[in-house]
């Protein structure tokens, strides 16, 4: 069954760190490159971050230098480390496939307030 969970979401301040997961089923994860999305209130979901199954990223300029995309294969596992956060970093964060997607998770809400 094709399955995507994430979590890890919360309230943070600005300048802050916070660390999402994925866990994704294997017919997802396999070896294809994986993404982390974001939307925000009243704007499309977007692609900030992905990775292929190697360990090659690339990021949204937004994010670039403040949030870090890695993997874990054996896990089937994403992760997001995003620190300095901004209060334009607020969003439901979704992972997928970079290229072919599946349908979504549930998502995490982070919320970046003082």
């Amino acid at each position: 069954q094709v399955q995507l969970v994430e979590s890890g979401g919360g309230l943070v301040q600005p300048g802050g760190s916070l660390r999402l997961s994925c866990a994704a089923s294997g017919s997802i994860f396999s070896s294809l490159p994986m993404g982390w999305y974001r939307q925000a209130p009243g704007k499309q979901r977007a692609l900030v971050a992905a990775i292929t199954s190697g360990g090659s990223t690339t990021y949204t300029d937004s994010v670039k230098g403040r949030f870090t995309i890695t993997r874990d294969n054996a896990k089937n596992t994403v992760y997001l480390q995003m620190n300095n956060r901004k209060p334009e970093d607020t969003a439901v964060y979704y992972c997928n496939r970079q290229y072919g997607l599946v349908r979504w998770g549930q998502g995490t809400q982070v919320t970046v307030s003082s």
